[in-house]
């Protein structure tokens, strides 16, 4: 039997492009002499389609897809994802399934069984588990089809009480199959990887997994799709961050032959190649998925705002790029040479509007209602705010998406204004520490200068007030991101973290910041996801919470 794997961008709620681009891989793949093609879990709808689930016509879009869908095969056979009503009266009102479609027709429908319910997940909030399985025959050769988590209950500490597999084995099928939409976080390809491979070696089956690749808002897919011989061995592991369509030979229930060379890396990718690789895509989905072209940003010579529009250059064409420094009385001269010189290696657009004027205006209406009480706070935020009407006016202007620059040490502790440097249509960096930013520019200089070396080597500062460094409100960035990586990522106590060696004064403050900044993150962009806890939709915690505050 000869096996493609189909690794393909998806549009979440976009009928007429998901289908086409199934229907014309189904075609491609049947001209390559293949007798099964297999795309990824909820490819019709894409994923996650959230509460467009709800609607009951997103449901019956979905199957008029999937009938045009098997009205294209006849001579091959596919499989494909998609959300279907549970016409069991008791439980959900959907379930998670595969089509196996041959002939032109539905032949088998797999149910998943196990549906995340944690982090960005929130399956068990529209489906209903599956309690039956079944293989599927086809070829002479009988297929244990699976949906994405009902493999991944090999870990150390289960979090289901059922294994599908453990059913389905009894049946002596001779291939597991597997369709899945897995996200992509830094530490997540070489986990997925084990558990597969685990999966495999248990069962003592090849294994063909695909996954889907593309960002949809803050979450990114990047592929990776894999096959595993008997003995857990991979035999192809598809590109990252890119489509792909690979085909295989299934001999018996030992061997995988490869029918193009295989593409398994020579070495994992470090972190911040990937989380390179991860923004850049997330960046050009987002726009061309919302049907955007053109970005704009503030750029301060600051490090961040430098990483984000070498990114935004990248992703977007560099003349696709409006880059605006709004210098301040307290910008420092350097800091404006630095924006300029980042803007001259990338090529990209740029104004210079200052902004002294407008803080001034705003002070001097406010002189009254602020009784002569010294520079405080309110002046330095009146100042990130007026950068804000400037880009938000010129976005309504020119049809901009304003790009937010913040990173995501300073989304912890609530270090930004609200309405002002926090505002934006996607958060770039927002999921990335600053210690993790210094890497990303040391990265994009890795053939050239872009990111000027002054902008990395200078101490941090927001530059809204005289001498201003980030030192003076914060920890050492090292420090900082070292705690917080203990809190957001292990979800780790304060005395925990204590028992580090850490300064208890400085965990105890560090905590308290990110809880009570809180409110903050609520009103923030979307984040691009790359780390395993990321602010937004994978981190949700109480506003007025007292614990550990």
């Amino acid at each position: 039997m000869k096996i493609a794997l189909a690794q393909l961008n998806y549009h979440v709620g976009n009928f007429e492009s998901n289908t086409a681009k199934i229907i014309s891989h189904i075609h491609q793949a049947e001209q390559q002499g293949a007798d099964l093609v297999v795309f990824a879990e909820l490819c019709v709808c894409g994923y996650p389609s959230r509460d467009f689930l709800e609607f009951k016509e997103y449901i019956g879009l979905c199957e008029d897809a999937a009938k045009k869908i098997a009205t294209e095969c006849h001579n091959i056979a596919c499989i494909i994802g998609l959300p279907t009503v549970n016409n069991n009266p008791e439980g959900k009102d959907l379930n998670n399934s595969a089509y196996f479609i041959e002939k032109g027709e539905v032949k088998a429908i797999v149910n998943k069984a196990l549906l995340p319910n944690y982090d960005i997940f929130d399956e068990y909030r529209y489906f209903e588990p599956s309690t039956t399985f079944k293989c599927i025959d086809f070829k002479g050769h009988r297929i244990a089809l699976t949906i994405c988590e009902d493999l991944w209950n090999t870990i150390e500490n289960p979090l289901y009480v059922t294994r599908p597999m453990d059913v389905l084995i009894k049946e002596e099928p001779d291939v597991m199959i597997n369709i899945a939409a897995s996200p992509f976080a830094y530490n997540h390809d070489e986990e997925r990887i084990k558990i597969l491979s685990d999966n495999a070696q248990r069962y003592g089956l090849p294994l063909f997994y695909v996954n889907h690749v593309g960002a949809q808002t803050e979450l990114i897919f990047d592929g990776g799709s894999l096959v595993f011989d008997n003995a857990g061995n991979m035999a192809d592991e598809l590109p990252y961050f890119k489509e792909q369509v690979s085909y295989y030979e299934l001999e018996d229930k030992s061997t995988v032959k490869l029918l193009q060379p295989a593409t398994v890396r020579v070495k994992k990718q470090a972190d911040i190649e990937q989380i390179h690789q991860a923004l850049v895509l997330g960046i050009q989905d987002y726009f061309y998925k919302s049907g955007f072209k053109s970005a704009i940003l503030g750029l301060s010579g600051g490090i961040d705002s430098a990483v984000v529009c070498a990114l935004a250059a990248e992703a977007l064409g560099p003349q696709n790029v409006m880059a605006v420094l709004l210098p301040s009385r307290f910008s420092s001269d350097h800091s404006v040479k630095d924006a300029e010189d980042l803007v001259r290696n990338l090529a990209c657009k740029h104004e210079i509007v200052p902004i002294r004027h407008i803080t001034e205006a705003f002070e001097s209406t406010l002189h009254p209602q602020f009784q002569n009480l010294p520079f405080n706070i309110a002046e330095e935020n009146i100042q990130s705010r007026s950068r804000a009407v400037v880009l938000m006016a010129m976005c309504n202007k020119f049809g901009y998406i304003l790009l937010n620059t913040s990173n995501k040490s300073e989304a912890a502790v609530g270090y930004g204004t609200l309405y002002g440097d926090m505002c934006g249509g996607i958060s770039v960096i927002g999921d990335v520490y600053k210690t993790q930013v210094f890497e990303l520019a040391r990265y994009l200089n890795r053939e050239r200068e872009i990111i000027p070396v002054n902008t990395i080597v200078k101490p941090p500062s927001a530059e809204l007030r005289p001498n201003q460094k980030d030192t003076d409100s914060l920890p050492e960035y090292d420090i900082l991101d070292a705690i917080l990586m203990q809190y957001i990522e292990n979800r780790c106590s304060s005395g925990e973290i204590i028992k580090m060696g850490y300064d208890e004064q400085t965990v105890r403050r560090v905590l308290r910041l990110v809880n009570i900044a809180e409110h903050k993150r609520y009103q923030t962009p979307p984040i691009l996801r790359v780390s395993p806890k990321a602010f937004g939709m994978g981190r949700r915690m109480p506003i007025v919470g007292k614990y550990l505050s």
